[in-house]
Protein backbone atom coordinates (compact mmCIF):
# COMPACT_ATOMS: atom_id res chain seq x y z
CA UNK A 1 0.00 0.00 0.00
CA UNK A 2 1.30 3.34 -0.67
CA UNK A 3 1.90 5.46 2.29
CA UNK A 4 -0.06 8.64 0.77
CA UNK A 5 -3.05 6.23 0.95
CA UNK A 6 -5.45 7.98 2.91
CA UNK A 7 -7.29 5.53 5.09
CA UNK A 8 -9.18 6.94 8.31
CA UNK A 9 -11.02 5.03 11.11
CA UNK A 10 -14.35 5.59 13.33
CA UNK A 11 -13.71 3.66 17.10
CA UNK A 12 -16.65 4.26 19.02
CA UNK A 13 -16.49 2.34 22.12
CA UNK A 14 -19.66 -0.47 22.64
CA UNK A 15 -20.35 1.23 26.02
CA UNK A 16 -23.95 3.12 25.16
CA UNK A 17 -25.92 4.36 22.47
CA UNK A 18 -24.01 6.55 19.33
CA UNK A 19 -24.05 9.93 20.39
CA UNK A 20 -25.15 12.37 17.78
CA UNK A 21 -21.26 14.10 18.22
CA UNK A 22 -20.15 10.51 17.55
CA UNK A 23 -21.92 10.15 14.26
CA UNK A 24 -20.46 13.64 12.95
CA UNK A 25 -17.28 12.58 13.50
CA UNK A 26 -18.35 9.51 11.35
CA UNK A 27 -19.41 11.93 8.73
CA UNK A 28 -16.56 13.86 8.49
CA UNK A 29 -14.08 10.91 8.44
CA UNK A 30 -16.40 9.38 5.49
CA UNK A 31 -16.41 12.58 3.70
CA UNK A 32 -12.94 12.82 3.52
CA UNK A 33 -12.18 9.31 3.46
CA UNK A 34 -14.20 9.51 -0.31
CA UNK A 35 -13.07 12.71 -1.16
CA UNK A 36 -9.40 11.88 -1.35
CA UNK A 37 -10.27 8.14 -2.80
CA UNK A 38 -9.36 6.37 0.86
CA UNK A 39 -10.89 3.93 2.95
CA UNK A 40 -13.49 4.41 6.08
CA UNK A 41 -12.62 1.51 8.84
CA UNK A 42 -14.83 1.11 11.81
CA UNK A 43 -13.04 -0.45 15.00
CA UNK A 44 -14.92 -1.40 18.02
CA UNK A 45 -12.45 0.24 20.40
CA UNK A 46 -14.08 -2.53 23.50
CA UNK A 47 -11.06 -2.44 25.96
CA UNK A 48 -13.64 -1.15 28.71
CA UNK A 49 -15.23 -4.28 30.04
CA UNK A 50 -16.49 -2.51 32.48
CA UNK A 51 -18.85 -0.72 30.75
CA UNK A 52 -19.06 -2.60 27.82
CA UNK A 53 -22.89 -2.73 27.26
CA UNK A 54 -25.02 -5.64 25.32
CA UNK A 55 -26.35 -4.10 21.88
CA UNK A 56 -24.26 -1.24 21.73
CA UNK A 57 -21.75 -2.65 19.00
CA UNK A 58 -24.91 -3.52 16.86
CA UNK A 59 -26.24 -0.11 17.84
CA UNK A 60 -23.34 1.29 16.26
CA UNK A 61 -23.50 -0.16 12.74
CA UNK A 62 -27.27 0.09 12.36
CA UNK A 63 -26.86 3.94 12.78
CA UNK A 64 -24.25 3.83 10.24
CA UNK A 65 -25.94 2.35 7.85
CA UNK A 66 -29.39 4.26 8.57
CA UNK A 67 -26.93 7.37 8.19
CA UNK A 68 -25.67 5.97 4.35
CA UNK A 69 -22.07 5.91 5.72
CA UNK A 70 -20.64 2.51 3.89
CA UNK A 71 -17.82 0.53 5.58
CA UNK A 72 -14.97 -0.36 3.51
CA UNK A 73 -12.99 -2.68 6.73
CA UNK A 74 -15.05 -3.77 9.88
CA UNK A 75 -15.70 -6.26 12.26
CA UNK A 76 -19.03 -7.24 9.94
CA UNK A 77 -16.98 -6.82 6.72
CA UNK A 78 -13.70 -8.19 7.21
CA UNK A 79 -10.14 -6.29 5.69
CA UNK A 80 -6.74 -6.98 5.72
CA UNK A 81 -6.32 -5.84 8.97
CA UNK A 82 -8.52 -8.04 10.70
CA UNK A 83 -9.71 -8.57 13.76
CA UNK A 84 -11.31 -5.09 14.10
CA UNK A 85 -12.73 -5.52 17.52
CA UNK A 86 -10.16 -4.42 20.00
CA UNK A 87 -10.82 -7.33 22.71
CA UNK A 88 -10.24 -9.71 20.23
CA UNK A 89 -6.40 -8.40 19.51
CA UNK A 90 -5.15 -8.51 23.26
CA UNK A 91 -1.71 -10.75 22.39
CA UNK A 92 -1.13 -7.44 20.10
CA UNK A 93 -1.46 -5.12 22.59
CA UNK A 94 0.47 -7.03 25.02
CA UNK A 95 3.77 -7.59 22.99
CA UNK A 96 3.74 -3.57 22.22
CA UNK A 97 3.20 -2.64 25.84
CA UNK A 98 6.33 -5.20 27.09
CA UNK A 99 8.32 -3.50 24.37
CA UNK A 100 8.06 0.00 25.35
CA UNK A 101 9.32 -1.74 29.30
CA UNK A 102 12.16 -3.03 27.35
CA UNK A 103 12.95 0.26 25.82
CA UNK A 104 12.69 2.19 28.66
CA UNK A 105 9.94 3.74 27.58
CA UNK A 106 7.69 2.82 30.21
CA UNK A 107 7.57 0.70 33.57
CA UNK A 108 5.77 -1.87 35.89
CA UNK A 109 4.37 -0.33 38.83
CA UNK A 110 2.30 -2.02 41.56
CA UNK A 111 0.57 0.54 43.76
CA UNK A 112 -2.66 -0.10 45.04
CA UNK A 113 -5.72 1.45 44.55
CA UNK A 114 -6.26 2.49 48.05
CA UNK A 115 -2.08 3.46 47.85
CA UNK A 116 -2.91 5.90 45.03
CA UNK A 117 -6.11 6.96 46.70
CA UNK A 118 -4.29 7.98 49.78
CA UNK A 119 -1.77 10.11 47.72
CA UNK A 120 -4.55 11.65 45.84
CA UNK A 121 -6.60 12.37 49.97
CA UNK A 122 -2.55 14.03 51.14
CA UNK A 123 -2.33 15.89 47.89
CA UNK A 124 -5.81 17.66 48.27
CA UNK A 125 -5.38 18.22 51.67
CA UNK A 126 -2.19 20.12 50.71
CA UNK A 127 -4.65 21.97 48.25
CA UNK A 128 -2.49 20.35 45.31
CA UNK A 129 -3.44 17.92 42.50
CA UNK A 130 -1.89 14.58 42.31
CA UNK A 131 0.54 13.67 39.53
CA UNK A 132 1.63 10.39 39.45
CA UNK A 133 4.67 11.26 36.84
CA UNK A 134 8.69 12.47 37.39
CA UNK A 135 8.70 14.04 40.56
CA UNK A 136 7.26 10.45 42.35
CA UNK A 137 7.73 7.46 40.53
CA UNK A 138 11.35 6.52 41.70
CA UNK A 139 9.72 6.38 45.03
CA UNK A 140 6.67 4.27 44.42
CA UNK A 141 6.12 0.05 44.07
CA UNK A 142 7.43 0.17 40.45
CA UNK A 143 9.91 -1.47 38.47
CA UNK A 144 12.21 1.74 38.59
CA UNK A 145 12.43 1.56 41.86
CA UNK A 146 12.42 -2.09 43.02
CA UNK A 147 14.99 -4.72 42.16
CA UNK A 148 14.47 -6.96 39.16
CA UNK A 149 14.22 -9.99 40.97
CA UNK A 150 11.69 -8.59 43.06
CA UNK A 151 9.47 -7.06 39.92
CA UNK A 152 9.78 -10.78 38.38
CA UNK A 153 8.92 -12.47 41.68
CA UNK A 154 5.92 -10.41 41.98
CA UNK A 155 4.91 -10.45 38.61
CA UNK A 156 4.78 -14.42 38.92
CA UNK A 157 3.00 -14.84 42.74
CA UNK A 158 0.00 -12.66 40.69
CA UNK A 159 0.28 -9.40 42.27
CA UNK A 160 -1.62 -6.74 40.41
CA UNK A 161 0.20 -4.58 38.08
CA UNK A 162 0.02 -1.74 35.29
CA UNK A 163 2.33 -0.61 32.39
CA UNK A 164 3.01 2.88 32.47
CA UNK A 165 4.40 5.31 30.16
CA UNK A 166 7.62 7.05 31.43
CA UNK A 167 6.67 10.88 30.45
CA UNK A 168 9.74 12.98 29.59
CA UNK A 169 10.89 15.35 32.07
CA UNK A 170 10.64 18.67 31.21
CA UNK A 171 10.57 18.10 27.38
CA UNK A 172 8.63 20.35 24.96
CA UNK A 173 6.61 18.47 22.71
CA UNK A 174 5.80 20.11 19.01
CA UNK A 175 2.06 18.92 17.26
CA UNK A 176 0.35 19.85 14.31
CA UNK A 177 -3.22 20.01 14.45
CA UNK A 178 -5.13 20.01 10.55
CA UNK A 179 -7.82 21.97 12.55
CA UNK A 180 -5.68 23.98 14.86
CA UNK A 181 -2.66 24.31 13.91
CA UNK A 182 1.04 24.35 15.81
CA UNK A 183 0.62 23.43 19.54
CA UNK A 184 3.18 23.15 22.16
CA UNK A 185 3.26 21.34 25.80
CA UNK A 186 5.42 20.74 28.31
CA UNK A 187 5.83 17.03 29.37
CA UNK A 188 6.52 18.28 33.23
CA UNK A 189 2.48 19.28 33.13
CA UNK A 190 1.73 15.42 32.22
CA UNK A 191 1.49 12.21 33.96
CA UNK A 192 2.29 9.04 33.59
CA UNK A 193 -0.77 7.07 32.07
CA UNK A 194 -2.06 3.91 32.51
CA UNK A 195 -0.93 1.87 29.32
CA UNK A 196 -1.97 -2.06 30.38
CA UNK A 197 -3.69 -3.74 33.26
CA UNK A 198 -2.85 -7.31 34.26
CA UNK A 199 -6.27 -7.12 36.08
CA UNK A 200 -8.25 -7.62 32.82
CA UNK A 201 -4.67 -8.28 30.99
CA UNK A 202 -6.19 -5.50 28.26
CA UNK A 203 -4.43 -2.08 27.12
CA UNK A 204 -5.83 1.54 27.79
CA UNK A 205 -7.22 3.14 24.83
CA UNK A 206 -4.09 5.26 24.35
CA UNK A 207 -2.36 2.35 23.79
CA UNK A 208 -4.46 0.23 21.73
CA UNK A 209 -5.30 3.00 19.48
CA UNK A 210 -1.84 4.22 18.87
CA UNK A 211 -0.93 0.29 18.18
CA UNK A 212 -3.90 -0.23 15.81
CA UNK A 213 -3.69 2.76 14.17
CA UNK A 214 -0.06 1.78 13.23
CA UNK A 215 -0.81 -1.37 12.21
CA UNK A 216 -4.06 -0.56 10.13
CA UNK A 217 -2.11 2.03 8.15
CA UNK A 218 -4.20 4.88 9.49
CA UNK A 219 -3.27 8.32 7.43
CA UNK A 220 -5.45 10.51 9.44
CA UNK A 221 -7.06 10.44 12.71
CA UNK A 222 -10.14 12.90 13.16
CA UNK A 223 -11.09 12.52 16.29
CA UNK A 224 -13.34 14.74 19.39
CA UNK A 225 -11.69 17.99 20.67
CA UNK A 226 -11.85 15.87 23.75
CA UNK A 227 -9.19 14.01 23.03
CA UNK A 228 -7.06 16.77 22.20
CA UNK A 229 -5.22 16.55 26.23
CA UNK A 230 -4.06 12.85 24.77
CA UNK A 231 -2.49 14.28 21.72
CA UNK A 232 1.17 14.80 23.10
CA UNK A 233 1.04 11.18 24.56
CA UNK A 234 0.34 10.00 21.67
CA UNK A 235 2.91 11.63 19.71
CA UNK A 236 5.18 10.59 22.23
CA UNK A 237 4.08 6.99 21.84
CA UNK A 238 5.12 6.81 18.18
CA UNK A 239 8.00 8.59 19.05
CA UNK A 240 9.18 5.75 21.75
CA UNK A 241 8.39 2.78 19.03
CA UNK A 242 9.99 4.54 16.28
CA UNK A 243 6.82 5.05 13.80
CA UNK A 244 7.42 8.84 13.59
CA UNK A 245 7.56 8.17 9.63
CA UNK A 246 4.34 6.25 10.21
CA UNK A 247 2.52 8.53 12.42
CA UNK A 248 -0.82 9.93 11.18
CA UNK A 249 -2.11 13.42 10.68
CA UNK A 250 -4.37 14.41 13.06
CA UNK A 251 -7.34 16.70 13.29
CA UNK A 252 -9.51 17.40 16.12
CA UNK A 253 -13.28 18.40 15.14
CA UNK A 254 -14.71 21.41 17.67
CA UNK A 255 -17.67 20.08 20.53
CA UNK A 256 -21.30 19.73 19.16
CA UNK A 257 -22.85 22.69 21.74
CA UNK A 258 -26.14 22.92 23.40
CA UNK A 259 -28.74 25.28 22.25
CA UNK A 260 -27.62 28.03 24.19
CA UNK A 261 -24.42 27.62 23.61
CA UNK A 262 -23.76 27.06 27.05
CA UNK A 263 -21.49 23.66 27.20
CA UNK A 264 -21.28 20.81 25.25
CA UNK A 265 -24.05 18.74 24.11
CA UNK A 266 -24.17 15.45 26.36
CA UNK A 267 -26.40 12.25 26.24
CA UNK A 268 -28.24 13.68 28.59
CA UNK A 269 -29.81 16.82 27.53
CA UNK A 270 -31.85 15.93 24.29
CA UNK A 271 -35.20 14.68 26.01
CA UNK A 272 -34.51 16.91 29.09
CA UNK A 273 -34.94 19.93 26.07
CA UNK A 274 -37.16 18.20 23.75
CA UNK A 275 -35.44 16.74 21.09
CA UNK A 276 -32.93 13.78 19.95
CA UNK A 277 -29.64 13.53 20.87
CA UNK A 278 -29.17 9.90 19.23
CA UNK A 279 -29.44 9.21 15.20
CA UNK A 280 -31.63 5.94 16.24
CA UNK A 281 -34.50 5.11 19.66
CA UNK A 282 -32.28 3.50 22.36
CA UNK A 283 -34.00 1.27 25.26
CA UNK A 284 -31.56 0.87 27.97
CA UNK A 285 -31.55 -2.08 30.23
CA UNK A 286 -33.38 -0.74 32.70
CA UNK A 287 -36.17 -0.07 30.10
CA UNK A 288 -35.57 3.22 30.10
CA UNK A 289 -36.07 5.14 26.29
CA UNK A 290 -34.14 7.77 24.21
CA UNK A 291 -35.89 9.32 21.42
CA UNK A 292 -33.97 8.63 18.07
CA UNK A 293 -33.54 10.76 14.77
CA UNK A 294 -34.86 8.07 12.90
CA UNK A 295 -38.29 7.50 14.95
CA UNK A 296 -38.89 10.84 15.28
CA UNK A 297 -39.62 11.09 11.85
CA UNK A 298 -36.44 12.73 10.48
CA UNK A 299 -35.06 11.53 6.94
CA UNK A 300 -31.32 10.22 7.28
CA UNK A 301 -30.46 12.46 4.53
CA UNK A 302 -31.87 15.50 5.95
CA UNK A 303 -30.13 14.23 9.18
CA UNK A 304 -26.87 14.06 7.81
CA UNK A 305 -26.76 17.16 5.75
CA UNK A 306 -27.98 18.68 9.44
CA UNK A 307 -25.20 17.36 11.08
CA UNK A 308 -22.45 17.65 8.17
CA UNK A 309 -22.89 22.14 8.63
CA UNK A 310 -22.99 22.09 12.34
CA UNK A 311 -18.94 23.05 12.60
CA UNK A 312 -18.18 22.48 8.72
CA UNK A 313 -18.89 25.16 6.50
CA UNK A 314 -18.81 25.00 2.28
CA UNK A 315 -17.97 28.67 2.15
CA UNK A 316 -21.10 29.53 0.30
CA UNK A 317 -25.13 30.13 1.21
CA UNK A 318 -26.18 26.84 0.39
CA UNK A 319 -27.31 24.57 2.41
CA UNK A 320 -28.91 21.93 0.95
CA UNK A 321 -26.14 19.18 -0.50
CA UNK A 322 -26.56 15.11 -1.30
CA UNK A 323 -23.91 13.59 0.20
CA UNK A 324 -22.37 13.38 -3.03
CA UNK A 325 -21.68 16.89 -2.70
CA UNK A 326 -20.46 17.06 0.85
CA UNK A 327 -17.96 14.51 -0.52
CA UNK A 328 -16.61 16.88 -3.02
CA UNK A 329 -16.47 19.67 -1.06
CA UNK A 330 -15.35 18.54 2.23
CA UNK A 331 -11.63 19.89 3.56
CA UNK A 332 -10.41 20.10 7.07
CA UNK A 333 -9.24 23.49 6.37
CA UNK A 334 -12.94 24.70 6.39
CA UNK A 335 -13.78 22.81 9.63
CA UNK A 336 -14.27 25.48 12.73
CA UNK A 337 -11.98 25.83 15.73
CA UNK A 338 -14.80 26.70 17.98
CA UNK A 339 -17.71 24.64 18.97
CA UNK A 340 -20.90 24.15 16.82
CA UNK A 341 -24.45 25.50 18.54
CA UNK A 342 -27.06 22.77 17.90
CA UNK A 343 -30.52 24.09 16.80
CA UNK A 344 -33.00 21.86 16.92
CA UNK A 345 -35.34 23.77 15.29
CA UNK A 346 -32.81 24.15 12.32
CA UNK A 347 -33.02 20.21 12.57
CA UNK A 348 -36.49 20.50 11.77
CA UNK A 349 -36.36 22.77 8.71
CA UNK A 350 -33.92 20.31 7.27
CA UNK A 351 -36.35 17.89 7.43
CA UNK A 352 -39.11 20.64 6.01
CA UNK A 353 -36.70 20.76 2.78
CA UNK A 354 -36.27 17.18 2.01
CA UNK A 355 -39.61 16.36 2.80
CA UNK A 356 -40.74 18.79 0.06
CA UNK A 357 -37.76 16.87 -2.55
CA UNK A 358 -40.04 13.99 -2.31
CA UNK A 359 -42.50 13.30 -4.72
CA UNK A 360 -46.35 13.25 -3.26
CA UNK A 361 -46.55 9.67 -4.15
CA UNK A 362 -43.73 8.64 -1.73
CA UNK A 363 -45.04 11.03 0.97
CA UNK A 364 -48.10 9.22 0.46
CA UNK A 365 -46.97 5.81 0.59
CA UNK A 366 -45.17 6.80 4.00
CA UNK A 367 -48.56 8.74 5.17
CA UNK A 368 -50.42 5.46 4.10
CA UNK A 369 -48.96 3.12 6.83
CA UNK A 370 -49.76 5.92 9.51
CA UNK A 371 -53.31 5.98 8.00
CA UNK A 372 -53.45 2.03 8.36
CA UNK A 373 -52.16 2.17 11.55
CA UNK A 374 -55.67 4.16 12.82
CA UNK A 375 -57.83 1.56 10.79
CA UNK A 376 -58.15 3.98 7.57
CA UNK A 377 -58.14 1.94 4.17
CA UNK A 378 -57.93 5.28 1.47
CA UNK A 379 -56.93 5.35 -2.66
CA UNK A 380 -54.22 6.45 -3.21
CA UNK A 381 -54.84 9.06 -5.58
CA UNK A 382 -56.91 10.60 -2.48
CA UNK A 383 -53.64 10.49 -0.58
CA UNK A 384 -51.57 11.91 -3.21
CA UNK A 385 -53.59 14.89 -3.37
CA UNK A 386 -54.07 15.62 0.23
CA UNK A 387 -50.63 15.39 0.93
CA UNK A 388 -49.36 17.53 -2.17
CA UNK A 389 -52.35 20.07 -0.09
CA UNK A 390 -50.77 20.25 3.27
CA UNK A 391 -46.88 19.08 2.73
CA UNK A 392 -45.73 23.05 2.72
CA UNK A 393 -47.56 23.43 6.61
CA UNK A 394 -45.54 20.36 7.86
CA UNK A 395 -41.93 19.27 8.94
CA UNK A 396 -42.84 15.17 9.27
CA UNK A 397 -44.69 12.66 7.63
CA UNK A 398 -46.28 12.06 10.70
CA UNK A 399 -47.58 16.02 11.36
CA UNK A 400 -49.66 15.01 8.40
CA UNK A 401 -52.37 13.75 10.26
CA UNK A 402 -52.79 16.86 12.49
CA UNK A 403 -52.72 18.88 9.22
CA UNK A 404 -55.26 16.27 7.10
CA UNK A 405 -57.40 14.40 9.57
CA UNK A 406 -60.74 15.59 8.87
CA UNK A 407 -60.29 14.33 5.55
CA UNK A 408 -60.87 11.30 7.17
CA UNK A 409 -62.92 11.76 9.81
CA UNK A 410 -65.58 13.62 10.31
CA UNK A 411 -66.01 16.88 12.60
CA UNK A 412 -68.13 15.67 16.37
CA UNK A 413 -67.01 18.99 17.74
CA UNK A 414 -66.24 22.48 16.73
CA UNK A 415 -63.61 24.77 17.67
CA UNK A 416 -65.37 27.67 20.40
CA UNK A 417 -63.53 29.95 19.12
CA UNK A 418 -64.28 29.95 15.52
CA UNK A 419 -67.73 29.31 16.06
CA UNK A 420 -68.17 32.60 18.17
CA UNK A 421 -65.83 34.07 15.39
CA UNK A 422 -67.86 33.02 12.15
CA UNK A 423 -71.47 31.08 13.06
CA UNK A 424 -74.06 34.23 13.63
CA UNK A 425 -77.77 33.66 13.82
CA UNK A 426 -78.41 34.13 10.18
CA UNK A 427 -75.28 31.47 9.19
CA UNK A 428 -77.84 28.44 9.27
CA UNK A 429 -79.97 29.94 6.67
CA UNK A 430 -76.78 30.60 4.44
CA UNK A 431 -75.37 27.17 4.80
CA UNK A 432 -78.34 25.80 4.01
CA UNK A 433 -78.90 27.65 0.52
CA UNK A 434 -74.87 26.72 0.41
CA UNK A 435 -75.55 23.22 0.77
CA UNK A 436 -78.24 23.28 -1.61
CA UNK A 437 -75.93 24.86 -4.61
CA UNK A 438 -73.31 22.66 -3.84
CA UNK A 439 -75.58 19.40 -4.58
CA UNK A 440 -76.41 21.13 -8.01
CA UNK A 441 -72.53 21.11 -9.38
CA UNK A 442 -70.94 19.11 -11.61
CA UNK A 443 -68.65 17.77 -12.25
CA UNK A 444 -68.31 17.77 -8.50
CA UNK A 445 -64.46 19.60 -8.63
CA UNK A 446 -62.52 22.22 -7.27
CA UNK A 447 -62.52 24.09 -10.73
CA UNK A 448 -66.72 24.16 -10.90
CA UNK A 449 -67.10 24.32 -7.19
CA UNK A 450 -65.12 27.33 -6.78
CA UNK A 451 -67.07 29.74 -9.22
CA UNK A 452 -70.07 28.37 -8.06
CA UNK A 453 -69.62 29.32 -4.18
CA UNK A 454 -67.94 33.03 -5.43
CA UNK A 455 -71.06 33.39 -7.46
CA UNK A 456 -73.68 32.51 -5.13
CA UNK A 457 -71.70 35.04 -3.05
CA UNK A 458 -71.69 38.22 -5.26
CA UNK A 459 -75.44 37.23 -5.98
CA UNK A 460 -76.56 37.50 -2.90
CA UNK A 461 -74.58 40.44 -1.16
CA UNK A 462 -72.61 38.10 1.48
CA UNK A 463 -68.93 39.20 2.35
CA UNK A 464 -66.25 36.43 1.03
CA UNK A 465 -65.17 35.42 4.58
CA UNK A 466 -68.16 35.13 6.42
CA UNK A 467 -69.60 32.48 3.70
CA UNK A 468 -66.14 30.96 3.19
CA UNK A 469 -65.14 30.11 7.02
CA UNK A 470 -68.43 29.07 8.09
CA UNK A 471 -67.97 26.61 5.37
CA UNK A 472 -64.82 25.54 6.12
CA UNK A 473 -65.89 24.98 10.08
CA UNK A 474 -68.73 23.00 8.98
CA UNK A 475 -66.26 21.09 7.08
CA UNK A 476 -62.94 21.02 9.06
CA UNK A 477 -64.46 21.83 12.67
CA UNK A 478 -62.26 24.54 12.99
CA UNK A 479 -60.15 27.41 10.96
CA UNK A 480 -57.53 25.35 9.09
CA UNK A 481 -56.80 23.63 6.19
CA UNK A 482 -56.35 24.31 2.48
CA UNK A 483 -59.15 26.29 -0.32
CA UNK A 484 -62.42 25.34 0.49
CA UNK A 485 -63.05 23.27 -2.72
CA UNK A 486 -60.10 21.67 -2.92
CA UNK A 487 -61.44 19.98 0.25
CA UNK A 488 -65.02 20.03 -0.87
CA UNK A 489 -63.68 17.59 -4.02
CA UNK A 490 -61.68 15.62 -1.86
CA UNK A 491 -64.76 14.87 0.58
CA UNK A 492 -67.08 14.27 -2.22
CA UNK A 493 -70.51 15.36 -3.08
CA UNK A 494 -72.63 13.34 -0.51
CA UNK A 495 -69.70 14.12 2.14
CA UNK A 496 -69.93 17.66 1.70
CA UNK A 497 -73.71 18.29 2.57
CA UNK A 498 -73.64 15.69 5.23
CA UNK A 499 -71.48 17.58 6.97
CA UNK A 500 -72.78 20.71 6.28
CA UNK A 501 -76.25 19.42 7.50
CA UNK A 502 -74.65 18.26 10.84
CA UNK A 503 -72.90 21.72 11.38
CA UNK A 504 -76.38 23.13 10.78
CA UNK A 505 -77.76 20.97 13.42
CA UNK A 506 -75.38 20.90 15.71
CA UNK A 507 -74.44 24.85 16.08
CA UNK A 508 -78.55 25.35 15.91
Amino acid sequence: MSQSAVRVRFAPSPTGPLHIGGVRTALFNYFFAHRHGGKFILRIEDTDSQRFVPGAEEYINEALQWCGIHIDEGVAQGGPHAPYRQSERKEVYRQYAHRLVESGNAYYAFDTAEELEALRRDAEAKGEAFTYGYAIRNGMQTSLALPANEVKARMESGDQWVIRFMMPENEEVVMHDLIRGEIRVNTSTLDDKVLFKSADMLPTYHLANIVDDYLMEISHVIRGEEWLPSLPLHVLLYKSFGWTDRMPQFAHLPLLLKPGGNGKLSKRDGDKMGFPVFPLEWKSAEGEISRGYREDGYIPEAFVNMLSLLGWNPGTEQEIFSMDELIALFSLDRVNKSGARFDPEKAKWFNHQYLLKKTDGEIAADFDKILKGKGIEAQQAKVERIVGLVKERVNFVHEIWEQASFFFVAPTAYDEGTVKKFWHPETPAIMDEVRSLLQSVQPFVASSIEPAIKGYINEKGHGMGKVMNAIRLSLVGESKGPGVADICELLGQDETAKRIENAIATLA
